[in-house]
């Protein structure tokens, strides 16, 4: 699954962690995030995120 960047703060958020403090557990898509997720790090909206290239 595709790691996700947030445009403000250089979080990366990656599916095969998750967000446990907000309850996402460990593989969970970007895609399936709830709508109201934000940033756990700046407090941004999904829309302030990005596909991460890993090249």
């Amino acid at each position: 699954m595709k790691k996700y960047i947030c445009t403000v703060c250089d979080y990366v958020y990656d599916p095969d962690l998750g967000d446990e403090e907000a309850g996402i557990p460990a593989g969970t898509a970007f895609e399936n995030l709830p709508d109201d997720w934000v940033c756990p790090d700046c407090g941004e909206p999904k829309e302030s995120f990005e596909p991460l290239d890993e090249d």
